[in-house]
């Protein structure tokens, strides 16, 4: 029974039954391409020995020891993990052999740099362009490319990095002989494999080395615990049972064992202090596998076994020992507390008390999105038995359907359930780990435009939020609105192997909105439009002319389409660049180069091609030839400006074919024409393009290319915008008569993970074409999704720890801890890394006897007029010199016409001019004032709400 508190495949009908046999089928479902076998015998040497990474829990350290001698000896060396959880401690080592080699140590791209300037010294003065900060360190290996005049660098040969800067470094090597330098170039950082020498367990044990810390608040935790580990092993091989709970005989067993360890000891390795504290906490929980600590440590030691496979990523250097004390309730439990009750959650009972699953199983708790955080959140909370009690209820919402890219990490889901809402399916899942619980899945966003659905009344009613979101736009929302409603918030995201968690409780910590990572820093627009030096700004650049191409300008052309007379009127009112433009797009799609057949989609493709990677190229390197100059005198062409040369168009070319072929079928796709067979038939498509002609192309004199990098327009304003609307709109109207009545166009909206719809085969295409004007290296098709698609890389391993490390503190929550005892954790997987923090205090506002926070909120009773709620302030010590309901300014000091305002009501007004609107059941409505003290200083008020009712 108590085995269902911890593993999600179990089930009451599997008590009784081989745990392996009972998990092999469900493991199965996750991936058909995956081998799940079991062993349900004794394991022998013979059996480890075909594997190339074995993983134990639950053995003794003498069967440990001997397995991991088995594996150290094995040729080659089998990696050896051991991992363990005793309530709310857990274990890991690791030994992947007396040599093992790390060919990536941190999973990042190599770092590199666009060089300004190289010296003729020893040592050589390297200047990269302040485009980017260097990330290069001391030490480092870099190589050089493409360098002009000092071409000896070019060798390839990788060269040490010392007195890193910046935007700067010294290179150990004499140049002083070197040609000298001219311009252009790139270094790149060169990663450099690292061999780790590990120790066996049994030498480990006794000279552990340094431990992987997690929580510097607990730096002398992790050299206890390595002795707790083996007492508790002791203490087993001695009575044949763990410690029982609240056992004070049992627990002071264990703490001699861990005293007479300790005392065998001698130097650095013995303990100076023992603190029986954590020892009788250790002992009493000993029994129980708890679902967060499994979640957190499964992930840590699935990422571990990827480690010993791949040799990608920095293993765990051995010993890792965590623990989350800070969980346990405040008062001490007593044996009646911690008695089973034989029921599912009689583990987490025997660490947490009976009070605490009580608690669990009635609260009302909102979880938002359904994707690989919430799968695993799902999985948590129904092992915690939360929400499983007659008054508990859980709700989750994501307004996304299950796609097959999903099915790597969202592991509630299943190749049957594609297509199928998230929430729904997820909520199923959840409720055939744990029947009790009590679930509803919503398909709604959580945004200001389903605030009728989470409604004061809903969001009254919640104990806590959990967010399992993907963009920060949307988990700023739910911040305010817990902020809103004094909810707590448990905040996670992932990337790639790095997580982080956030505690947002209010009035004891800051809000998520109150401390926000810097935007990612976006390329100029002239440099993505003309300039492009990597390949980042190509697939921008692409992304761009895909949507623009085939979703904006058919969609476009479709409000024409539908209201041609309110469409014209629009345009000439504006009647400026921006217009002008769009009509330009309407134009060209409906009349000057619409579509009516196939071969005229090739011809659409065929014209592009030359257009966007010939003649454009052309006019750029007319309009600034490679000797160009700056006003300034300098090299107009310098870096991190890249010379380009037009492409010439060649059937035999595969790339410029696969681009003309996923171009011609879009373009059709967006008139409705039909895809003939023989496009498959790369022979018939080559003969096809050929057909088309391609006029000459003459560079213009005079064409303005916008070089300035603060431009946020391509196309700016002239004086005769208005004349052009005026011809293109005749134009339009003369070119559209013939077109068939009810035509419309079929805008397409990019797709990044359906493999068969030519989406990113047109990006990627793009992409590399320019890349090759450019002479940047080009990248396959799945490179190309994953930065044009925007991914975020996510993981199952280190969704797991994540989600774990919030339940934990999901418990800290329901027993209402004080600030001190929450944890804020960033880990990264790779390194690997843990830093755990406090959570920091909300800021404190100050005005004479008063002082508030971010999570108060000024309630008014009655239902006041403007003069008495400036009033209500004056007698606080401020001014109230502006005041807005929603999106409108209902007072302002320095209007005269708003004193005509003062005796009306505030409610009416925001009536009247807000435009507010308020449900029957709400009996209050919420403004912001600006406000100053006496000396004319501004002074940040919370939120006013007005009970009119």
């Amino acid at each position: 029974m108590w085995d269902l508190s911890g593993n999600f495949y179990f089930t009451e009908a599997d008590i009784g039954k081989n745990r392996a046999v009972a998990c092999c089928n469900k493991l199965q479902e996750l991936n058909a391409a995956v081998t799940v076998s079991t062993l349900t015998s004794e394991i022998t040497e013979e059996d480890i020995s075909s594997f190339q990474v074995v993983v134990f829990t639950d053995i003794t350290l003498e069967k440990a020891i001997q397995y991991n001698d088995f594996c150290r000896d094995h040729k080659p060396p089998i990696a050896f993990i051991k991992a363990d959880i005793r309530g709310l401690f857990g274990s890991v080592f690791c030994d992947f052999g007396p040599e093992f080699t790390v060919f990536d140590v941190n999973g990042e791209e190599p770092h590199t740099g666009i060089i300004a300037s190289i010296s003729n010294d020893n040592p050589a003065l390297v200047s990269c362009v302040d485009d980017e900060r260097l990330e290069f360190q001391d030490g480092d290996l870099v190589v050089f490319s493409e360098v002009h005049g000092m071409t000896q660098l070019n060798d390839g040969k990788p060269r040490k990095v010392k007195n890193a800067r910046p935007y700067s470094f010294l290179l150990e090597e004499d140049t002083s002989n070197f040609g000298a330098y001219e311009k252009g170039g790139i270094v790149t950082q060169v990663k450099q494999p690292k061999v780790l020498n590990f120790k066996s367990l049994s030498e480990a044990l006794q000279n552990p080395g340094e431990f992987l810390l997690s929580d510097f608040s607990k730096f002398d935790r992790p050299p206890l615990l390595h002795l707790a580990f083996q007492a508790l092993d002791k203490f087993v091989h001695e009575f044949g049972h763990f410690p029982l709970a609240a056992s004070e005989e049992d627990a002071s067993r264990l703490i001699d064992f861990t005293k007479a360890l300790n005392d065998s000891l001698s130097g650095d390795q013995k303990l100076d202090a023992i603190d029986e504290n954590v020892l009788k906490h250790f002992a009493s929980g000993s029994r129980a596998v708890l679902n967060p600590m499994a979640a957190m440590f499964g992930g840590l030691v699935g990422q571990e076994v990827v480690k010993a496979s791949s040799g990608k990523f920095h293993p765990l250097f051995q010993f890792f020992y965590f623990d989350s004390l800070e969980s346990l309730p405040l008062e001490p439990l007593q044996p009646e507390d911690v008695a089973p009750l034989n029921c599912r959650y009689d583990a987490q009972i025997s660490v947490f008390g009976k009070k605490l699953q009580k608690k669990l199983e009635d609260a009302k708790l909102f979880v938002v999105g359904a994707g690989a955080l919430g799968c695993e959140l799902l999985k948590n909370l129904a092992l915690m038995g939360a929400s499983s009690g007659s008054h508990g209820k859980l709700t989750i919402t994501d307004d996304d359907v299950i796609e097959k890219s999903n099915l790597s990490r969202q592991f509630l889901f299943r190749d049957w359930n594609i297509g199928q809402a998230k929430s729904t399916v997820a909520a199923s899942a959840a409720t055939a780990i744990n029947p009790h619980l009590k679930i509803e899945a919503l398909q709604n966003r959580v945004s200001p435009d389903t605030e009728n659905v989470f409604d004061d009344s809903f969001w009254d009613n919640l104990d806590v939020v959990l967010n399992a979101l993907d963009n920060v736009n949307a988990r700023l929302y739910v911040d305010s609105r817990c902020v809103y409603f004094q909810k707590p918030l448990l905040e996670s995201g992932t990337l790639g192997t790095k997580c982080n968690t956030q505690m947002v409780i209010p009035h004891l910590t800051e809000n998520y909105g109150a401390s926000r990572d810097p935007p990612e820093k976006q390329a100029p627009m002239c440099t993505v439009h003309s300039f492009p030096h990597n390949i980042d700004h190509c697939l921008t650049w692409a992304r761009s002319e895909f949507e623009g191409l085939l979703e904006k300008t058919p969609a476009e052309a479709n409000a024409f389409l539908m209201k041609p007379e309110e469409y014209k009127a629009a345009m000439k009112s504006a009647g400026d660049a921006q217009s002008r433009e769009l009509l330009e797009r309407v134009v060209e799609c409906l009349v000057s180069e619409r579509c009516e057949t196939f071969e005229d989609c090739i011809s659409w493709a065929r014209q592009k091609f030359e257009d966007y990677f010939s003649n454009r190229v052309k006019q750029l390197t007319y309009t600034f030839p490679e000797n160009a100059t700056t006003s300034g005198g300098a090299p107009f062409w310098s870096a991190p400006k890249r010379f380009p040369k037009p492409l010439e168009f060649n059937t035999n070319d595969p790339s410029h074919m696969s681009l003309i072929a996923a171009a011609s079928i879009l373009r059709a796709n967006t008139y409705g024409i039909p895809i003939p067979e023989w496009t498959s038939n790369s022979k018939k498509l080559a003969e096809a393009v050929d057909k088309v002609q391609i006029s000459d192309f003459k560079p213009k004199q005079g064409v303005k290319i916008v070089t300035d990098e603060k431009a946020t327009n391509m196309h700016p304003s002239t004086i005769d915008d208005s004349a052009v609307i005026d011809n293109l709109i005749r134009t339009l109207e003369s070119g559209v008569k013939n077109l068939s009545s009810g035509f419309r166009m079929s805008p397409i909206q990019f797709e990044k993970d359906d493999d068969t719809n030519f989406h990113m085969d047109l990006i990627a295409g793009f992409a590399n074409m320019r890349a090759r004007n450019y002479s940047i290296p080009e990248v396959d098709k799945l490179k190309a999704k994953f930065i044009a698609g925007r991914i975020i890389p996510a993981i199952a391993t280190t969704t797991a720890m994540a989600t774990g490390l919030v339940c934990l503190e999901l418990y800290k929550v329901i027993l209402n801890h004080k600030v001190e005892k929450y944890r804020n954790t960033f880990a990264n997987l790779a390194l690997p890394l843990f830093s755990m923090a406090e959570p920091v205090p909300p800021k404190i506002i100050k005005h004479g006897i008063l002082s508030w926070s971010v999570w108060d909120r000024w309630v008014i009773a009655g239902n006041l007029t403007l003069r008495e709620l400036l009033d209500w302030f004056q007698d606080k010590g401020l001014s109230a010199y502006s005041i807005s309901c929603g999106q409108s300014l209902i007072y302002n000091s320095i209007f005269p016409k708003h004193k005509e305002r003062l005796d009306r009501k505030v409610l009416d007004l925001a009536r009247d001019i807000a435009k507010l609107e308020i449900p029957p059941d709400r009996r209050h409505f919420d403004i912001v004032v600006a406000c100053e003290d006496d000396d004319g200083n501004d002074v940040d008020v919370p939120l006013i709400s007005i009970c009119f009712r």
